[in-house]
C-alpha cells in the first residue's frame, strides 16, 4: 500500500479525535519524553486504534495514492472515531480523554487500586 509510511506519519502527528497535535496531547497529560500510548487509558487507546484502522481501511478501499489522498483518508478515519468517542461520552456521562498518566504510579498498580 503506497500510503502506509505517509499515513503512519500523519496519524502520529495529528489526533483529531482528541486534540490537535501529539505535543498538545502530551502536554495535556503532563508528559515530556515519554511514549504517549503508554499513558493512555483503555478508551483513549481504543478510539485511537479505531481511527487508525478505519483510516487504513479507507485507504485500501479507495486505493489512495499520494500524500493528499492518504491525509484525506486519515482525516475521514479520525472523524469516524471522533463521532464514536462523542457518542460514548454522551452515554457514559464523562469524557474519554483524561489527564491521567502513569508517571507516579505504574499502570498495573493503579488498575488494582481502582478495582
Amino acid at each position: 500500500m503506497a500510503c502506509s509510511k505517509k499515513l503512519d506519519f500523519f496519524g502520529t502527528q495529528k489526533f483529531s479525535i482528541f486534540v490537535e497535535t501529539v505535543e498538545e496531547y502530551k502536554q495535556f497529560k503532563g508528559l515530556k519524553q515519554q511514549n504517549l500510548r503508554d499513558h493512555m487509558n483503555d478508551l483513549e487507546l481504543i478510539f485511537n486504534m479505531l481511527g487508525e484502522k478505519v483510516s487504513t481501511e479507507i485507504t485500501r478501499a479507495d486505493d489512495a495514492q499520494g500524500f493528499k489522498k492518504c491525509k484525506d483518508a486519515a482525516a475521514r478515519g479520525g472523524k469516524v472515531a471522533g463521532k464514536a468517542r462523542k457518542d460514548t461520552e454522551k452515554e457514559i456521562g464523562k469524557p474519554v480523554v483524561s489527564e491521567e498518566n502513569y508517571l507516579d504510579e505504574p499502570e498495573k498498580v493503579k488498575r488494582k487500586r481502582l478495582k
